[in-house]
């Protein structure tokens, strides 16, 4: 059996925002695949439901209202262009400054 080897399109400490929901964030792990619960997986509506065989992020995102940590797949996301900082209080412990819509990772935080 072939293994199908995926290339994450994003980089950790990249901001990026979801394309359908009203949401943004710092990207802070990868997934290659899916590696949430079933119970997760089924509560997403089946016509929104992404595919499996896609990396998927996790994310210290926010929205309008509050801070929270997102898993979100690839095919769901952009790269956000405002160029403003994520305002989620974790930012501070894995990233430094942001330049070009990326943050720096830091030192202690890299594998």
């Amino acid at each position: 059996m072939t293994e199908i080897v995926r290339n994450a399109k994003f980089p950790i400490g990249q901001v990026v925002r979801h394309r359908i929901y009203e949401f943004r964030g710092v990207i802070y792990d990868v997934d290659p695949t899916f590696s949430n619960s079933e119970e997760w997986w089924n509560s997403i509506p089946v016509d929104v439901r992404p595919r499996k065989d896609q990396p998927f992020y996790h994310l210290l995102a926010e929205n309008a209202e509050t801070s929270y940590v997102a898993y979100v797949s690839e095919q769901n996301l952009l790269h956000d262009e405002s160029g403003t900082p994520v305002n989620h209080p974790d930012v501070g412990e894995y990233f430094g400054k942001l330049e070009d819509g990326l943050y720096t990772l830091k030192p202690q935080r890299a594998h």
